[in-house]
């Protein structure tokens, strides 16, 4: 992994800003709306989505915060280093595992408060449940606020890191401050880094790119190193020797022999024995730098031995540059890039992976071997074929001659059908069929229908001129009540069919998805005493329902018997009664019902049971039932003589008055007495 990957880590909010986040997302997408005269499931799984929802937002963020920051152990050793000396790795550790921990606590949180929400039988219960879980897991947040700031701190100085890659190809310079590390950079680089005549200008790693040999290669500027021990170095100074000691590279040393970095040729040369195990297994080069100052000729001769010495060494190349006058620059580049390049190949070579690779890296050449002229083979039917010759009349005819004689391009349209190989010639041009859910369209399409439409049309006109459709006309004209009730009820068996296989089709169709697809059962009535039973014990007030189930009964009761009135009087004015005054229509029979079932003179009965089983029906005077108690008529039961019932004198007077009075009258009182 390069540096590159940790560009791409999203900023880390503040533990205030991750609060407002969370708890806005939630209240945006979940439902925010509740009553109290809900079921208390629907209560329940209310507040526990809200929790949930919470729970997994959280999640959310801290998940994606612990995968993008990246594992130091995971990583190249290299940047693993890098990232252990520039923020610390125990307390970059530190700070993924407290996020770590407040997620787990968040998830036992919203775990323990779903279970206790099962059990909540109120809203008020069901809402403190859920402020509760909210509130822990605001305070567990709360508690994150330092290591969210660092974590945003190490996330910022990390996307302003060189993007630098462990496994390409490197040159690394170092070597004491002020030795003219950046002014060679930014020579051989565009990198344009910071130049001063004083030390340690360059306090980080800098990166610059360039091309040799078609290749792509990067070339690190390091901060200046001082001869002291590991331990008193600083964090400048150790971004230096991570790079030296975890990168493939081709080390520059640079070196001042004029002195004028402020650092003796002694120290310089003490510098590079201190530091040179971190060069085990790499090409090594020593620059010496400002030769346009000072050159090895100049120097002293205990100097120039102490150098030669160390030049004398395995592995190790002496080359001189001055960047103030480009001397010797571009030299100093291509011998580190071709050593570097035999370095990486030798070491491909030296593992076992080369024996499959090794065909694809050789290059053949051809060679000469005689003076033999060897022709190109080209057989004889390629050699006796005609050539295509546009003004041959015997030529083949093309697509393209079909559309010069058929009027050019965009009048002439290529027939595909024509090339096709069938059975049947005829079937070329045949239509290929258009096929919905498996069946093919044209099977149901008449090509004779307006044809057919047209007879039908002229046959109906012929009955209408012949009068067809009069003669049902006057057969309905002729029809009696009981014929069109007949007539009726077939009709609505018609319309009760004809709904049975509308409903059906629905039922299959695709559309009633959203529709129970079973119709549910009937519920049996529930009686009125069990409803205000469980009304009372749901706290409910019921004194006003039941007196107005009262008032309702009885008016319904009386418009009942004023209809029975009225149609009796109807029925005696047709003269369809008989004479001996007998009933046939059991109207009485109605009327006794009602006075049956009405248990407490309310006029309704509430549980479908007669408590008093000693109550007998007797008809009264006026063809009305009255009830009797043990035998006895008790004239409080008689309908006629309720007061409700009573009418005014003038109504009586005529039948079909007092008929509307009995209808109408009662339930204008009631309507008053309400």
């Amino acid at each position: 992994m390069a540096t590159k990957g940790l560009k791409a880590i999203a900023p880390v909010p503040t533990a205030a800003d991750f609060l407002d986040i969370v708890l806005s997302k939630t209240q945006r997408k979940t439902p925010t709306v509740i009553h109290k005269g809900f079921k208390i499931s629907r209560i329940r799984s209310f507040y526990m989505r809200k929790v949930k929802f919470t729970q997994d937002s959280f999640d959310e963020k801290l998940e994606a915060i612990l995968s993008e920051f990246p594992i130091l152990d995971n990583l190249h050793p290299f940047l693993s280093s890098l990232l252990n000396i520039l923020y610390d790795k125990n307390h970059y550790k530190l700070a993924l595992g407290q996020l770590n921990t407040a997620k787990h606590l968040i998830d036992q949180v919203g775990k323990d408060y779903c279970r206790l929400l099962k059990f909540g039988d109120s809203l008020y219960r069901c809402k403190q449940l859920k402020k509760a879980a909210l509130g822990r897991m605001a305070t567990i947040m709360r508690r994150q606020k330092e290591p969210l700031a660092y974590l945003e701190q190490v996330r910022q100085h990390m996307s302003r890191l060189p993007t630098i890659d462990p496994t390409t190809r490197t040159l690394l310079i170092c070597g004491y401050p002020n030795v003219g590390k950046s002014s060679f950079m930014n020579k051989v680089t565009r990198a344009d880094v910071d130049v001063q005549p004083y030390a340690f200008t360059t306090k980080s790693l800098f990166v610059g790119h360039m091309d040799y040999k078609y290749l792509r290669w990067q070339v690190i500027d390091t901060p200046g190193i001082l001869d002291h021990p590991l331990d008193e170095m600083n964090t400048i100074e150790m971004q230096s020797i991570t790079a030296m000691a975890h990168l493939r590279s081709c080390i520059l040393y640079f070196m001042d022999l004029s002195e004028q970095c402020g650092y003796t040729v002694e120290a310089q040369c003490q510098l590079f024995q201190s530091i040179k195990p971190l060069f085990a297994n790499k090409p090594k080069f020593i620059v010496v730098n400002k030769i346009d100052v000072c050159k090895i000729e100049d120097l002293e001769p205990e100097r120039r031995a102490m150098l030669e010495e160390i030049i004398s060494q395995e592995d190790i190349q002496l080359l001189q540059v001055s960047c103030f006058s480009e001397e010797g620059v571009m030299d100093v580049r291509n011998q580190a890039c071709d050593a570097l390049l035999a370095h990486r190949v030798e070491a491909k070579e030296a593992t076992k992976r080369v024996e499959n690779v090794a065909n694809r890296i050789r290059v053949a050449m051809p060679v000469k071997r005689d003076n033999v002229q060897r022709k190109p083979f080209i057989p004889d039917g390629a050699l006796d074929r005609k050539k295509y010759d546009a003004n041959d009349p015997d030529r083949i005819i093309l697509e393209k001659d079909l559309e010069a004689q058929s009027g050019g391009p965009g009048v002439y349209s290529v027939d595909l059908k024509k090339s096709y190989l069938l059975d049947n010639d005829d079937w070329k041009q045949d239509n290929i069929p258009e096929i919905i859910n498996g069946k093919n369209i044209a099977d149901f399409v008449d090509p004779d229908i307006l044809s057919k439409l047209e007879e039908l049309e002229l046959e109906e006109e012929r009955l209408e001129a012949e009068g067809f459709y009069e003669s049902d006309k006057e057969e309905y004209e002729d029809l009696n009540s009981d014929q069109e009730d007949a007539i009726k009820v077939t009709a609505t068996s018609i319309q009760a069919q004809k709904k049975m296989i509308r409903s059906e089709h629905a039922r299959k169709s695709h559309q009633s998805l959203n529709r129970a697809a079973i119709a549910r059962p009937d519920r049996p009535a529930m009686k009125l005493s069990d409803m205000l039973g469980r009304m009372k014990k749901s706290g409910i007030e019921t004194d006003k329902l039941e007196k107005r189930a009262e008032i309702l009964a009885k008016a319904k009761r009386l418009a009942y018997e004023a209809s029975n009135q009225e149609r009796k009087q109807r029925k005696r004015k047709a003269g369809e009664g008989d004479e001996d005054g007998m009933n046939i229509d059991d109207n009485d029979d109605d009327e006794a019902g009602w006075t049956s079932q009405d248990d407490n003179e309310d006029g309704m009965d509430v549980d479908g049971e007669d408590d008093n089983p000693n109550r007998k029906k007797s008809k009264g005077d006026h063809g009305s039932f009255k009830v009797k108690l043990g035998g006895r008529i008790d004239p409080k039961r008689s309908r006629l003589s309720h007061p409700l019932t009573q009418i005014d004198a003038t109504t009586q007077q005529s039948k079909v008055g007092r008929a509307s009075a009995l209808k109408w009258g009662p339930i204008n009182m009631l309507l008053n007495f309400r």
